[in-house]
């Protein structure tokens, strides 16, 4: 069976989580984790009225570099000008040309709370997270078994972080409510394909227990996308490319936003 872009990454990350341990050690992570005040990142996006995660990203194995003249912390900044409700900072370097230096630069900068969105298997990443500015983590249903994931959120929980889970199909939203995640994405995305369809958050919407936040992630591009995410029911959307490959940044999160 050949290779999926998922698979690819994956084949990728563990080697590097193996070599950022043995330079970094966890008891050195927990000395900065004890500088860090964690913010709420699920009590941002309750509330009235659809809430943005506006995220940072300079690339993607599907599209290649997205925004030439990058600038992670000016384009935060004009997030939290623009009325996002938290911000999302890719981190994996291979495929989106991420790293945690945008993470740790943009937490001294802006006030937002902030997720880190990348391909997270390891406890140590996620001490990694909190000692770099996380207020959240993202844990992908699609790459950590039942065990694996409850083991994560738990951990996450136990560093005084927020979590969300994203799921792409039936069963993983069921792994994920199984595993005790409040807060998920529905990831209009299939990362093995890297194919997008909105039409994944309507169908998946409803197996999704009130009391929980429900987050819509990937393809969400103009105010006719908004307004479905309000039909069907979700609490925020997360949205990247729209956001870093628009002429002015700002603009278009008024747009999204009105």
């Amino acid at each position: 069976m050949a290779q999926t872009i998922l698979d690819r990454i994956m084949a990728g990350k563990r080697p590097e989580v193996a070599l950022m341990k043995r330079g970094r050690p966890i008891a050195a992570l927990e000395e900065l984790i004890a500088q860090q005040k964690p913010q709420d990142f699920a009590a941002a996006l309750k509330g009235a009225g659809l809430r943005l995660i506006a995220e940072i990203k300079k690339a993607s194995p599907s599209r290649g570099v997205l925004c030439a003249d990058f600038d992670p912390v000016q384009l935060a900044r004009t997030y939290a000008g623009g009325g996002a409700a938290a911000i999302s900072v890719l981190t994996e370097a291979r495929y989106f040309q991420g790293g945690l230096e945008h993470l740790k630069a943009i937490r001294k900068e802006v006030g937002l709370p902030l997720l880190r969105k990348d391909f997270i298997f390891d406890e140590y990443q996620v001490y990694e997270s909190a000692a770099f500015g996380a207020d959240a983590i993202l844990l992908i249903a699609a790459i950590l078994g039942p065990r694996q994931l409850q083991k994560l959120l738990e951990l996450n929980c136990q560093l005084g972080l927020d979590c969300l889970v994203e799921v792409n199909n039936e069963k993983e939203v069921l792994r994920a409510l199984r595993a005790g995640a409040k807060t998920i994405g529905i990831n209009n995305r299939d990362l093995n394909t890297f194919t997008v369809d909105l039409d994944t958050t309507r169908r998946l919407r409803p197996l999704i227990p009130a009391g929980h936040i429900v987050v819509s992630e990937s393809g969400i591009k103009n105010r006719d996308d908004m307004n479905k995410m309000r039909e069907w029911g979700v609490n925020a959307v997360l949205v990247g490319e729209a956001l870093v490959t628009a002429t002015d940044a700002a603009a278009k999160m008024k747009e999204l936003l009105s």
